[in-house]
């Protein structure tokens, strides 16, 4: 299956780059590039591209509020965001909107590709140490206008421990170990915490995770 990709990015080199390498992928089809918000979520929404790798810092409409529109809208689409780590202070409100995980453009080129990969099949970019960390500091700061913890309801006490361990960044099978059931049991357990919370991918959950107050960057 090819995985259909939008660019959104206000810097033609930074498309330039990303165009090469994706057009030199065998499984993945450049079909769009967007150098605002606006038109990121105006082609989203007319191309309905599989994964939508999104700048933070453009104009007329910024990456978070263009990710909020992608996420809640009619398609499929998957936002990755794409940042500056060491500027970038809007990681975690790109996240809350919706994205199902970010790169850093210093990146090799090849983890970026096999990034998108990840989240076109569904999963979410927490499983790699440094997205571990990256997603544990974001998710960690306050979001700009302050909120109450949100209340898990519904959730049973395994599906919270499922939940935390998670948030953690262990994989289906570290989980597994750690609760010793089998990793189907954990796929279900997933399964359900996606339903109940209403949350579009694992990278959700880890930010509900910590909103809920289960987890901290400090543990």
């Amino acid at each position: 299956m090819t995985v259909r990709v939008l660019l959104a990015d206000d810097q033609p080199l930074i498309r330039t780059a990303l165009q090469l390498v994706i057009s030199d992928a065998a499984d993945l089809e450049l079909v769009g590039e967007a150098a605002t918000g606006l038109q990121a979520v105006q082609l989203a929404e007319e191309l309905n591209p599989d994964v939508v790798v999104m700048d933070i810092r453009m104009p007329v409409m910024n990456g978070i509020e263009a990710t909020r529109l992608i996420a809640r809208g009619p398609g499929q689409a998957r936002v990755i965001v794409l940042t500056t780590f060491d500027e970038d202070e809007h990681v975690h409100g790109a996240l809350r909107a919706g994205a199902s995980g970010f790169l850093v453009k210093d990146m090799a080129l090849d983890d970026i590709l096999t990034a998108i990969r990840v989240v076109a099949a569904g999963d979410a970019l927490i499983a790699p140490g440094v997205t571990r960390r990256l997603i544990e500091t974001f998710a960690g700061r306050p979001a700009p206008d302050p909120v109450p913890p949100r209340e898990l309801e519904g959730v049973t006490e395994r599906e919270r421990e499922v939940l935390t361990l998670i948030a953690r960044g262990l994989t289906n099978t570290e989980i597994a170990a750690d609760l010793v059931i089998s990793v189907a049991t954990v796929k279900a357990y997933v399964g359900r915490l996606l339903s109940k919370l209403d949350a579009r991918d694992r990278v959700q959950l880890v930010i509900l995770a910590y909103e809920a107050g289960l987890v901290s960057p400090s543990k």
